[in-house]
C-alpha cells in the first residue's frame, strides 16, 4: 500500500466516524457525560479527515483542489462550536451549535459530493449535481435555526 492510499483509508475511517458520531452527539441527553465524550471525540475526528483530504488534494491538485475550502470550512464550523464549549463565551451555546451542525452539513455535503456517483449508479438517482451540493445545506440550515430559536425561547423562560 502507498502513501496517498494509506492516507485517503485514514481519511474515510476518520470521516466515517465522524458522520456516524455526529447524529449519537445529537441525540444524547445534552448534560456532561455522553455528549461531552462523543463531542470530543467528533471535533478530533473532523480534524482528521479534514487534514487528511488536504493532504490528499496534494496528490492530485487539478483534479481535487476544491476540497481544500471544503475541508477548511468543515473544521472551522467544528472548532467555533468546540471553542464555544470551552470558553462559554456570551450566547456561547447556539455558537456551538452553529459550529457542530455547520461542521455536519459540511461534512455531509463533501460525503455526498465525492459519492454520488457512486450512490447514484447504486440508487437509481437521477438528482442534479447543484442539488447534492445543496441539499445538505437547505435540510441542516433551518435546523440549527429551529434549535438556536429553542435555546433562545428556554433561556427567556428561565
Amino acid at each position: 500500500m502507498n502513501t496517498l492510499q494509506v492516507v485517503l483509508w485514514v481519511h474515510v475511517a476518520a470521516g466515517f466516524a465522524a458522520l456516524t458520531l455526529g447524529p449519537v452527539a445529537m441525540s444524547v441527553r445534552k448534560r456532561r457525560g455522553s455528549h461531552t465524550r462523543v463531542g470530543e471525540v467528533y471535533h478530533w475526528l473532523v480534524l482528521v479527515a479534514c487534514l487528511l483530504a488536504v493532504v490528499v488534494v496534494l496528490f492530485d491538485w487539478r483534479r481535487l483542489y476544491w476540497f481544500v475550502p471544503i475541508s477548511v470550512g468543515s473544521y472551522a464550523f467544528a472548532f467555533l462550536g468546540y471553542v464555544a464549549v470551552k470558553k462559554r463565551w456570551h450566547g456561547w451555546l447556539e455558537w456551538h451549535v452553529i459550529g457542530q451542525l455547520g461542521s455536519y452539513i459540511a461534512m455531509v455535503t463533501a460525503f455526498l459530493v465525492n459519492n454520488w456517483h457512486t450512490v447514484s449508479q447504486f440508487t437509481g438517482l437521477r438528482i442534479p449535481m447543484i442539488v447534492v451540493w445543496l441539499l445538505p445545506s437547505i435540510v441542516g440550515s433551518p435546523i440549527i435555526f429551529w434549535v438556536n430559536l429553542r435555546i433562545a425561547k428556554r433561556q427567556r423562560q428561565s
